[in-house]
């Protein structure tokens, strides 16, 4: 699964990590994506999301239905 929220876009940041010795290796600071399952009156069936807590938040916010009208405008899979 990659870690990329469906409906805000966030993606994975890089950076370093930082030891005692100050030496720096590159890392990932992933985002906590989860998968959700909604119920989604207008098409009638159930989709399964790949969502960041902010996402869930937004999904809470406008509905699931302006959520899922605005990503099939973008062109995403459901």
């Amino acid at each position: 699964m990659s870690r990329v929220c469906q409906v805000t876009g966030a993606r994975p940041g890089f950076g370093h990590a930082i030891s005692h010795s100050h030496r720096r290796t590159k890392r990932r600071f992933d985002v906590n994506v989860q998968r959700r399952h909604y119920w989604v009156p207008s098409l009638g069936r159930r989709v399964t999301l790949t969502v960041s807590p902010r996402g869930i938040r937004t999904i809470d916010r406008r509905g699931i239905d302006a959520v899922v009208a605005s990503l099939l405008a973008r062109g995403e899979k459901l």
